[in-house]
């Protein structure tokens, strides 16, 4: 299924690592967020020129202070989240989130339990709708 036109393409793998940082510490300048960056070490000027990637894509916001950026996300976790789960259901389910369950339940990472509590979500959203 093509993409539509006015979504954005989800974060790559790094700029969702960079993300992470700013989601966890709030807004931070280049040095810390490099600092914070747990799964690998990279450059200062790597680490700037991505902030200033996700800053050209509208994912960050950035306010020069003295003499340095502070870059704060212009993207929610949450929005992030859903359009990295609308990604992978075009990509890999041709959109269909049923298709995205069963293959959850056939391959075992959805347990019963999890099964009734997403059940009780649904009958929970009905009664409420």
């Amino acid at each position: 299924m093509p993409r539509k036109k006015n979504s954005e393409p989800p974060l790559t793998p790094l700029e969702l690592e960079l993300m992470k940082v700013l989601w966890e510490t709030g807004p931070a300048n280049v040095q810390t967020v490099q600092a914070h960056l747990h799964t690998r070490e990279l450059a200062y000027t790597t680490v700037q020129t991505m902030l200033n990637v996700l800053h050209r894509k509208g994912r960050v916001k950035r306010e020069l202070k003295e003499r340095a950026y502070i870059y704060k996300p212009a993207l929610t976790r949450q929005k992030a989240a859903s359009q990295a789960v609308r990604e992978m259901l075009d990509r890999f389910f041709g959109g269909s989130a049923d298709s995205l369950v069963l293959n959850l339940v056939e391959n075992r990472q959805l347990t019963p339990e999890k099964l009734a509590e997403i059940q009780k979500l649904l009958e929970d959203s009905d009664a409420n709708a």
